[in-house]
């Protein structure tokens, strides 16, 4: 797939490079830009079902064949009565109309603009061949599933330019954007990456952190050269300052400046910098200073109206854990140590998360104790010597929890409860992502774990996302990422996976992580097969 992407590149028009990888990978803009299509699978299924003339029954059906939206809407575009858009000189869709197209659509706003989206959708869907159909839709719902990720996007750009996957990696991370990276390699070659530098206001992939089965685990594979900082039941945000000006953008890369307005005066008020990028989290606080629940911060996050309302009855307080530029430098090739360093340096009266550096494991899992008593998730364990990865999952910064890892999972369907929860949406299939195939496999399901109140907000969501009914059961488009904890995962004939989670119930709505950041499938038979050995181990003793 790489060597056929790369070959694909190669043939593209400068300007056509940067929309085509987006669309390759199941998007209509970069990560970091802000615009959206809001179109709703209600208005898309509405157009497809009226370009081709197929009833509701029909495009289930195609739907049922598939099990994909892509592929339904291909077969109701082969089989269906097409009313192709009437124009004076009807030509093939190019690249660079389609890129158009979702410009015009991101920037239709205010009276009439629903009617306008749907014009504008009717004509492009119009002109499309049922093939063409198949992946705009793909593109318009941000659901690909071809199995080819961003990280082999990256891979097939070094080698269509020649350039070491290393230089296409720093580029990739420092734009947010794989596609202008290929655009600058193809125009200025390998000198035209490493001139790229930090922009402020435009944001960067997140590091990320493995799991570890216990502190003993992190501190070893760190040579016991571990920074301890408590880990916060909180939203990880990126602060991006120049001068008097503040924008904060979540985990997913979304502009949240305006919900978050006493942060944004703080970091005004004390960074002692005139140019910065800095990550930190949020979290939720109640009167006495206690941390609040996940959920209610993340009403915080969605609250676009009412703002200083919505302030004073969920207060929010602000820790920092990492500089990642100040005037002019860029961090992320320094140590966490000096990382840190700066950090305290610029923070003013900001409180940086608690740390300590672990001598020995007493003093880790007695911090541990400490973290988990103040209302918090645990512990992050960062190397001291370890340098800053963005969009990196691996074994510089661990996650160290006292229960068992909880898994973040796709709803993919879901069923109306009995009793009072009738007429409710409250069993939740869920799956992960196998990440060679992109096929979502469910793992289990659930009717545990949410309030009443998120209980009818998820109901609503879910119809919004709806593709087919069955009797008590709709499937949905996978856009919504939940927080799973269980008690084991077992063997179950009942799912094509091979395994179920026992006791799944869900413990928060992921609204600040991505679809492609869920769990894959092989780790989920990992986190299996390694259960399954510890068992195997005990009963032989």
């Amino acid at each position: 797939m790489v060597s056929w992407v790369a070959e694909f590149i190669l043939q593209l028009k400068t300007e056509e490079i940067k929309p085509a990888i987006l669309m390759l990978l199941g998007r209509a803009f970069p990560k970091w830009d802000q615009r959206v299509l809001e179109v709703s699978w209600a208005t898309l299924s509405t157009i497809l079902r009226k370009i081709t003339n197929v009833d509701n029954a029909t495009f289930s059906q195609a739907f049922n064949k598939t099990g994909d939206v892509g592929d339904a809407t291909k077969i109701i575009f082969e089989e269906g009565k097409i009313r192709k858009q009437v124009t004076l000189l009807q030509k093939q869709l190019t690249i660079l109309e389609v890129r158009r197209t979702f410009e015009v659509i991101s920037e239709t706003t205010g009276t009439g603009s629903r009617e306008k989206k749907e014009r504008l959708l009717e004509i492009l869907l119009g002109s499309a061949t049922p093939l063409e159909a198949k992946y705009i839709v793909k593109v318009l719902i941000g659901e690909m599933r071809t199995g080819f990720h961003e990280g082999l996007m990256e891979l097939a750009v070094a080698e269509a330019f020649s350039i070491s996957l290393e230089v296409v990696q720093t580029a990739s991370m420092l734009t947010g954007d794989i596609g202008e990276v290929a655009t600058i390699a193809k125009v200025e070659g390998k000198e035209g990456l490493l001139k790229l530098g930090f922009e402020v206001f435009r944001p960067v992939k997140p590091m990320l952190a493995q799991m570890a089965a216990s502190a003993t685990d992190a501190l070893e594979e760190h040579n016991w050269q571990t920074a301890l900082e408590y880990k916060l039941d909180g939203a990880r945000i990126q602060i991006h300052k120049l001068g008097d000006e503040v924008k904060i953008f979540s985990r997913r890369l979304t502009d949240v400046t305006e919900s978050l307005p006493e942060i944004v005066n703080l970091v005004r008020r004390e960074v002692k910098a005139d140019k910065v990028v800095l990550e930190g989290e949020v979290i939720a606080v109640g009167g006495n200073g206690i941390p609040m629940a996940f959920q209610h911060l993340m009403r915080r996050f969605r609250r676009v109206r009412k703002i200083e309302l919505a302030a004073e009855e969920i207060p929010v307080r602000l820790y920092l854990f990492d500089a990642l530029y100040a005037d002019g430098q860029s961090f992320i090739n320094e140590t966490y140590t000096r990382r840190r360093k700066k950090l305290a340096e610029i923070s003013g009266r900001i409180p940086l998360t608690k740390q300590i550096v672990a001598q020995d494991i007493k003093m880790a899992e007695e911090f541990l104790k400490e973290s988990i008593k103040a209302g918090h998730e645990g512990l992050m364990a960062k190397k001291t010597d370890s340098t800053y990865t963005p969009g990196i999952r691996g074994k510089k910064w661990f996650k160290i929890k006292q229960i068992l890892e909880p898994l973040d999972l796709i709803i993919v369907a879901a069923e109306y409860g009995y009793g009072r929860r009738h007429g409710w949406l409250s069993d939740y299939h869920l799956a992960a992502r196998d990440e060679e195939t992109g096929e979502l496999l469910t793992v289990g399901k659930t009717f545990k774990g949410l309030t009443d109140a998120e209980i009818v907000e998820m109901t609503r969501r879910l119809k919004e996302l709806t593709v087919r009914k069955e009797r008590y059961k709709v499937i949905v488009l996978p856009q919504i990422v939940v927080e799973v904890a269980y008690n084991e995962i077992q063997k179950s004939p009942r799912y094509k996976c091979g395994m179920a989670l026992r006791f799944a119930r869900i413990t928060r709505i992921r609204d600040d992580k991505p679809v492609e950041e869920a769990e894959t499938i092989q780790k989920v038979r990992g986190i299996y097969e390694a259960q399954f050995e510890k068992k195997a181990r005990l009963q032989s003793v």
